[in-house]
């Protein structure tokens, strides 16, 4: 997950930074961090990353047409 799929996953889930912190259990100045793209740790960067998939959101890796974020499909 880098600093642009972030944001993106944030705004499909219509999350604020303090929300996206408070599911991760980060602190916000570390999402905006992770947002400038400041390196983190492997770990925390992985909290966050299950936040949005508990949430819905699937990563998509770079395949020609650049990383992206979608939701999941309802099963």
């Amino acid at each position: 997950m880098n600093a642009i799929q972030c944001k993106m996953a944030r705004v499909a889930l219509g999350w604020g930074t303090r929300d996206l912190a408070r599911f991760a259990d980060v602190s916000p100045d570390t999402i905006a961090r992770l947002e400038r793209g400041e390196r983190l740790k492997e770990s925390t960067v992985s909290a966050i990353r299950l936040a949005f998939e508990n949430a819905g959101i699937e990563f998509i890796p770079e395949n020609g047409g650049g990383p992206g974020v979608r939701l999941k499909r309802p099963v």
